[in-house]
Formats: structure tokens, sequence, C-alpha cells
């Protein structure tokens, strides 16, 4: 297909009146029916927007303008108009990576999306804050058999007179694949294809505020997929040189770091602003390294509360090291979250109902008192060493409020870790999983379940990713490298993967 060159439109000052964007990167439709493009690409000199049109007709290609690294133009191109970028004059067009909709997934061409058009009716509605929640752990793929929000929502009055008072989606940024958990998101800001449109996501959280129950969302700030991440094409101040444990790190502190941070920050608004949610969980925290003044967890949480204006939030931290100071107040030097997973509780829990102390459960012994102490006194391990670690793990939080723990039996990471994705109610007597599931909904603590877990879901949770070949076996051989820290899940399936 030809490209057409079209003459650049005058773009108006960032500050004009006669610009309107919500966001800081991607393309956003004006009044007048144009749409502005606006990339951050420090690295290139020049860059173009390709507006892709009808079948038979030419593509239509747009010289943007640059001002300190970033580049910006206006088109004619409503809402539904599908568009890529080309660098430098190359041949290879790349989608946006402030993207709203990857409709072919994250090697297709992006779309604008115009967010103006959906009909709100939670005007009354104000938000959640955590003290006296019940969380619900839900993956919007596998929690119906359509795998769809439209699908989900007919669900939602069911959760919410169960007692369900917030929903916690796994990640839903595309990634690439025909199905997945979404930790491997390449478009953060493009609700995956798989589920429906965005306007289906939004339908989804309106449906769920009309049933009382708050939704938030699992967002992953930590690192990139593998597969369909395009980042680096248009600068590589975005990584680091070393690796977290699921891929190349992210930069965000640093010389050139100030617009890596502006995007991920404003990401974690736009939920809160064009979809209504009402918090995040932020995954992995431990792997987020910044040394700047204000640390990115911190900055996203307090960007989180002026985006949700009038509305109350919750932000919560899954951190492996579990630090305290996340949950403790800006003032008092912390980051400022409501809430952290307290995975001490879960580990002790599962051996008083498995009696396997091997892998990460090594520490612990499932006795009374144990159990007693997580929920009186949130992490049991505040500071002492840590043998399967060999180094202290945890810190001290006496002083917290017991509603800043978030308590599980069970969560995607870990009913998957047990090999063949057994729910944990098969894993132990009946007697006992009941008495632990009413210490888990009785504790002061912020409980939360993982979807069928309200009625003991016989089917298995798996880990679950659709790579190309090659990916596919690296991952599976990482996985398999996991899980022989088990020696009661080794067995010759799993040896053979």
């Amino acid at each position: 297909m030809s490209t057409q060159r079209v003459p650049l439109p005058p773009v108006p000052a960032s500050g004009s009146s006669s610009l309107r964007r919500r966001l800081p990167f991607g393309a956003e439709l004006q009044s007048d029916g144009s749409t502005h493009f606006r990339v951050w690409a420090p690295a290139h000199h020049q860059l173009e927007v390709v507006l892709e049109r009808a079948p038979g007709s030419q593509n239509e290609a747009i010289l943007l303008s640059a001002t300190d690294g970033c580049f910006e133009g206006i088109g004619l191109a409503p809402a539904g108009t599908r568009y890529r970028y080309r660098l430098d004059g190359e041949t290879q067009l790349y989608a946006d990576p402030a993207s709203r909709y990857q409709p072919e997934g994250p090697h297709g061409p992006s779309e604008v999306v115009d967010p103006s058009t959906f009909v709100w009716t939670d005007r009354d509605w104000t938000g959640v804050s955590i003290l006296g929640q019940v969380i619900y752990e839900m993956h919007i793929g596998t929690f119906t058999r359509e795998g769809t929000y439209a699908s989900a929502v007919l669900h939602l009055p069911g959760l919410a007179e169960l007692g369900i008072t917030v929903i916690e989606l796994m990640p839903v940024a595309e990634f690439a694949g025909r199905f997945g958990w979404g930790y491997d998101g390449v478009d953060l800001y493009a609700p995956t294809r798989l589920y429906g449109r965005p306007d289906d996501l939004r339908q989804f959280v309106d449906r769920a505020h009309a049933a009382g129950l708050g939704v938030i969302l699992d967002v992953v700030y930590n690192h990139f997929g593998p597969d369909g991440c395009f980042l680096q094409a248009f600068s590589d101040r975005y990584f680091r040189e070393d690796d977290t444990e699921w891929g190349r790190g992210l930069r965000f502190d640093g010389e050139g770091s100030e617009a890596v941070r502006e995007f991920f920050i404003a990401n974690a608004g736009y939920w809160i602003d064009e979809f209504h949610m009402d918090g995040l969980r932020l995954d992995a925290t431990q792997s987020i390294e910044d040394s700047s003044p204000e640390h990115l967890v911190t900055a996203v949480g307090r960007h989180v509360r002026d985006k949700a204006r009038h509305r109350s939030t919750i932000v919560i931290a899954e951190d492996e090291p579990q630090r305290s100071e996340l949950v403790r107040s800006i003032a008092d030097g912390g980051s400022g979250l409501d809430a952290i997973w307290n995975d001490d509780f879960h580990h002790t829990a599962m051996v008083a109902l498995t009696g396997r102390r091997e892998a990460y459960y090594t520490d612990y012994h499932g006795a009374p008192q144990e159990l007693l102490s997580a929920i009186k006194w949130g992490f049991l391990y505040q500071g002492q060493r840590y043998s399967w670690q060999a180094k202290r793990r945890g810190t001290p939080c006496l002083d917290l409020s017991r509603s800043a723990a978030i308590l599980f039996l069970q969560n995607h990471d870990q009913v998957a870790n047990s090999a063949r994705g057994v729910r944990g109610h098969l894993l132990s007597s009946p007697g006992r999983w009941r008495a632990m599931t009413a210490l888990l909904l009785l504790s002061p603590g912020t409980p939360m379940l993982f979807q069928g877990q309200e009625f003991a879901a016989s089917t298995p949770f798996l880990f679950f990713a659709d790579h190309h070949p090659e990916l596919a076996r690296l991952v599976s051989n990482g996985r398999r490298k996991f899980l022989s820290q088990f020696p009661s899940l080794i067995n010759p399936e799993i040896e053979s993967g």
C-alpha cells in the first residue's frame, strides 16, 4: 500500500486553550474532529504518524514537529482511525507507546479512541477506602467461559450479594498472544483486545459501581513483556542495564528519566480518570528501583488520589520483602499507600493446612501462635533472619492498622505454584479448610479471595501464556526451574515439561 505525505497543520502550543489533552502522550481527539498526536522519541530526528485509510485508499503520513525530544502534530483522524509511527524514514512501522487500543494486538496498528462518548451512570459513587473491604481477585479471561468483560458483568450482582466489596482485576494491559495472565503487558494504556473494547471495560466498572462494588486494577510497573514491546525503538532511556527476574528493569531515576517517570505516573492516573477505577494494586514493588527524591511508588499513589478528586481510592503493594514503609504516611517518610499483601499469613496458613515445610515455606511452622501473631501484629518476619533467603526479612509494623494487611489463602501465584494449579481446599482436609477460611474472614486484616474460592472451585488455575515456540520453551524451562524448589512437586510430568 502506497503512502501519501500530507502537509502538517499548525500545532497549537501545549498551553493553548484550543489544544485539549488529558494525557502527556498518545493520540487525543480535539473539539474540531482532528486528532493531536504526541510521542516521546528523543533519539530520533524525524517521526511520522501513518494513518491507515480504508482498503484501496492511500495511507497518509503526517510529519510531526519536534520539541525537546517530543514529536507532535495534528491530523484528520476520527475515532476508529488506525495509525502507526515511522521513525527516521525507516520501513518498519510501530504502534503508539501510549496507544489506547490495539485491535490486532501489540504487533498491529493503534486505534484512535474517544473516551468521552461513554455514558457513565456512577455520578454518585464515592469510591472505596481500605477499612472493611473484602477483595476478590479476578482474571477476566478465565472468570467466565466467554472470557470477556461483558460476560463478567452478569456475575457482579452475585458477588455483591456474597459479601464481596472490591474486585481486584488482574492486569488488562495489551500483551502478545491469544491468552495469558496479563503480567507480560507491553501497551500499558491499551486494555487488551482479548476481553473486549475499552468501552466494555468502562461498562464493567460502571455496572460494578451500580452493584455497590469497587474495582481496582493490578498494574505492572517493573518490566515489560518479552514479545511485542517496541519502546526501545523510541528511546533506550526506558530501560536499565540490569534485569529483573522477568525482564529488563525500568529506569525511573538519573539523567533523562523525567519522561519515563511521567509515562508511568500518567498511566496510573489514566485508569482512575478514564475508567473510573477505584485504585491500583502495584505488582512486585521491590523490583521498582528508584533513587529519585520522590520514589515512583510514592508518586503513583499521590497521582491516583489527585485524579480521583472527590472519590476515595485504594492503592495496594505486593512487596516480597514486606517493607512497612510503603504503607506509612508520606509525612512519616513512607509512600502513603493503603495496604500491602501479607505473604507471611499465607505461608504459615498453608503449612498448617498441608504440613509441608519446603521452599519459601521452610521458615514457617503453621502453629496457632504464628497464625494469631500474623493476624494481630501483621508480618511474622519484622527484621528477623529468614533462613530460606539467608538474610533478614520484613520490617517492623506493630504500629500499623491491621486493615493495611491483605490476608489470603489463595491468589493467582500461589494456586499456580501447586504445579498442577490445584486449589487450596484440595490440598487439605475439609475441616481444616473451613476453619482457616473462618479465621481469614473474621480477622481484623483485609481478606482477599481468589476467583472460585467462594464455592470451592475444582477447576485448576495454572500458569498459562501464548508465546512463539522458542520463547515458550524458555518460559517453560524457567517455570520448571522455579517449581523445582518444591520437592513434593517433583514428578516425571513436571521434569519433562
